[in-house]
């Protein structure tokens, strides 16, 4: 709840999220598929490589990092994935992002 403290409105909370993980995780760094998503072609266990979070106006709603995925640079919800070859700093903003949205929190 430190991170939208200050927010007022799902806009402000969606982007102190955005600005904070934009400080936490170091990128680029190796990430593993733990939930399949409609929204997403993952599978459980596929691993690629995050190269930065997607832009702004993307993350209103979601967080969604960038990687390239078969020859393109596609979205992916950050709550599907798990940082496996990332700093301390790293897994633990995921790990608080993940912690946000399991307790059903959103910018609705």
């Amino acid at each position: 709840m430190e991170i939208i403290v200050d927010a007022y409105g799902a806009e402000e909370q969606a982007m102190g999220w955005y600005y904070y993980l934009e400080d936490k995780l170091h990128f680029p760094f190796r990430a593993r598929c733990i939930q399949p998503r409609s929204i997403s072609p993952l599978h459980v266990s596929d691993d690629l490589i995050l190269e930065r979070l997607a832009p702004e106006n993307e993350c209103l709603h979601d967080m969604f990092v960038l990687a390239t995925w078969h020859g393109r640079v596609m979205g992916f919800p950050l709550a599907q994935l798990e940082a496996m070859a990332a700093d301390e700093e790293t897994r633990e903003a995921i790990g608080d992002w993940h912690y946000w949205v399991e307790r059903g929190y959103g910018f609705d």
